[in-house]
C-alpha cells in the first residue's frame, strides 16, 4: 500500500462511511470485515422466503449524516420519510392516538398542538407534559452534569407522573436510548429530545427502509465502495494490529500501520500509513496493543443493553398501519415488514408483523416458544382483526448487546475519535458523537474518524460524497 493508504477495520456503518470519506479524499483505501457481509448491526438474513431484518431501525429527518450516507449510497427511493410527524399509539384496552404536528406551526408550540389532541393522557396530564417539554428544552445537552443524572429523576422532578412518562417520554426515550427513562443519562435524553424534537418542528418525522436492511448496507454499500475504489476484504478477521507511535526511528518510507488478518485464504499482513478502527466496544481496544491500555476501563465500564424482536406471520392482512407505538404492553414497536420481506410472493394475502422491545433484559433468555406465543396474544389485543387470523410462522432474533448501556455515566467512557497513536482513529456509534449508540451516531463517528486521519496527513480532498453532518439530531433507533 502507498503512503497515502488507511485501513479501516470494520464494515459497518462507521467503516463504510470513513472508507468512502478516505477514498473520496485520495487515499488508497482497504476494509477489513469479520463477517460475509458489510452493515455491522443494522443488517438482514434469509428464513426460508423471507428476507429478515435483524431488527427495526428508523432514523429522523434531522439526521443529516445518515440521510448523507443513503444518498452516498444512492437508495434513497428505498426509504421512505413521512411529509410529516405522525406516530399511531395503541393500547391494549382499545384506546389509540396519535403523535403527530400540525402543519406550519414552529417548534416548540408544534409539541404543544401535538399533545392537545394526545387522548392518551388526561387533560391534566397533557398539560404537565408541555410544562415538561419546556424543561427539556432548557437543558444543554453537552452539559456534563447531566450525565451524572438519570432521565427519570429529572422528569419527576419537573411534575412529571408515571402515566406521563410511559405514555410519552418513555415511548420515545426507551426507544431511543435502549433504557427505561429512570436508568438513562439526562445527557442523552437531553440530546435527543432537544435536538430531535423540540428545537424544529420537522426534525423528529419519520424514516425507515422500505427494502430489506441488507439491500441499503451491504449491497449498496459494496457497490459504492468499489466505484470509490476501495479493496473490501469480507470474511476476514483482524487478529492484531501493531502501530509505530514513533516514526522517527523508522524509515519514513515505511507504514507505521501493520495488521495481520486471517481470511478464507489463510493469514496475510496488511500495511498501512494509516487506520481507523471501527468495531464495537468490547473488540476495538482487544485487537491493538496499543489501545488496550488506553481502553482497559472503558470498553468493559461501557457495558450493554439488549434488544428483542419478536417476527410474527399471519394468514391474512390484520392492521393497514406501517408501524405503531405501543403503550402498557410489553410489546413496544410494531412494524409491517409484509413488502420487504418478499412475503407477498409466497402468501400474496399474509401479513408478515415484527415487534421490537428495547431493554429488553428481563426477556432476553425467555424461550422463543414462550416469547411468540406471549406476543402473539399481545397483537390480538392491540389489532382486534388478528382475533380470527393463523399465526402461520413465528420466530425470535435477539440482539443481547444492542447498543452499551447509555446510562448515567456513560459520556465519561466514550472516547473521541482521536487516539493516543497519531495513526490510528476510532469509529463507532459508541464513541464520543454526543449522539445515543444509532445509526446517525455511527455514521457521524465516521466522519470524525476519517477526518483525523485526514487532518493528520494534510489532505483533504474531496468529501462531498459523504455529507458532513450539520444538524444535531438524533436518529431513532428502534432496535
Amino acid at each position: 500500500m502507498s503512503p497515502g493508504s488507511a485501513l479501516v477495520i470494520g464494515g459497518g456503518l462507521a467503516g463504510i462511511t470513513a472508507a468512502l470519506r478516505l477514498a473520496d479524499a485520495g487515499a488508497e483505501v482497504v476494509l477489513v470485515e469479520a463477517r460475509p457481509r458489510l452493515g455491522g448491526a443494522a443488517f438482514s438474513f434469509r428464513r426460508g422466503e423471507l428476507t429478515v431484518d435483524n431488527g427495526q431501525h428508523v432514523f429522523l429527518r434531522c439526521c443529516d449524516a445518515y440521510r448523507g450516507l443513503l444518498h452516498r449510497l444512492d437508495v434513497e427511493d428505498q426509504v421512505h420519510l413521512q411529509p410529516r410527524l405522525d406516530i399511531p399509539v395503541l393500547r391494549p384496552d382499545g384506546r389509540r392516538a396519535r403523535l403527530s404536528r400540525l402543519p406550519k406551526v414552529p417548534a416548540p408550540l408544534h409539541l404543544g398542538a401535538a399533545l392537545a389532541g394526545y387522548g392518551l393522557l388526561s387533560p391534566a396530564d397533557r398539560l404537565r407534559a408541555v410544562r415538561g417539554a419546556l424543561a427539556l428544552r432548557r437543558l444543554d445537552p453537552e452539559d456534563p452534569a447531566l450525565d451524572l443524572r438519570s432521565l427519570g429523576s429529572y422528569l419527576r422532578a419537573h411534575g412529571q407522573n408515571d402515566a406521563v412518562i410511559d405514555a410519552l417520554w418513555g415511548v420515545v426515550a426507551t426507544a431511543t436510548l435502549n433504557l427505561e427513562p429512570d436508568a438513562a443519562s439526562l445527557a442523552l435524553a437531553a440530546k435527543v429530545f432537544r435536538t430531535g424534537l423540540l428545537d424544529r418542528a420537522d426534525a423528529a418525522d419519520v424514516g425507515y427502509a422500505v427494502a430489506p436492511l441488507g439491500a441499503l448496507h451491504s449491497d449498496a454499500a459494496a457497490v459504492a465502495l468499489e466505484r470509490a475504489g476501495v479493496e473490501v476484504l469480507r470474511s476476514t478477521r483482524v487478529e492484531n494490529l501493531d502501530s509505530a507511535s514513533d516514526t522517527s526511528s523508522k524509515d519514513t518510507a515505511s507504514e507505521p500501520v501493520t495488521a495481520r488478518v486471517r481470511g478464507r485464504s489463510g493469514e496475510r499482513t496488511l500495511c498501512a500509513a494509516s487506520a481507523v478502527v471501527a468495531l464495537g466496544h468490547r473488540d476495538a481496544y482487544a485487537i491493538s496493543p496499543a489501545l488496550a491500555e488506553q481502553g482497559a476501563r472503558r470498553g468493559p465500564e461501557l457495558g450493554s443493553s439488549p434488544i428483542l424482536n419478536v417476527h410474527l406471520v399471519y394468514d391474512r392482512r390484520v392492521t393497514d398501519l406501517a408501524f405503531a407505538a405501543v403503550v402498557g404492553s410489553p410489546a413496544q414497536w410494531v412494524f409491517d415488514r409484509t413488502e420487504s420481506s418478499g412475503l407477498r410472493r409466497t402468501q400474496p394475502r399474509g401479513q408478515y408483523l415484527a415487534i421490537t422491545v428495547s431493554a429488553a433484559d428481563a426477556l432476553i433468555n425467555e424461550p422463543s416458544r414462550t416469547l411468540c406465543e406471549r406476543f402473539d396474544h399481545e397483537l390480538r389485543a392491540l389489532l382486534p382483526s388478528a382475533g380470527d387470523a393463523v399465526l402461520t410462522d413465528a420466530f425470535v432474533t435477539r440482539e443481547r448487546r444492542a447498543t452499551f448501556r447509555q446510562a448515567p455515566g456513560s459520556a465519561a467512557l466514550r472516547p473521541g475519535a482521536r487516539t493516543d497513536q497519531p495513526f490510528l482513529a476510532l469509529a463507532g456509534a459508541w464513541t464520543a458523537t454526543g449522539w445515543p449508540d444509532t445509526m446517525e451516531s455511527a455514521v457521524r463517528s465516521g466522519v470524525a474518524a476519517a477526518d483525523v486521519l485526514l487532518r493528520g496527513t494534510g489532505r483533504t480532498g474531496d468529501t462531498r460524497g459523504v455529507a458532513t453532518p450539520v444538524g444535531a439530531q438524533p436518529s431513532g433507533r428502534i432496535s
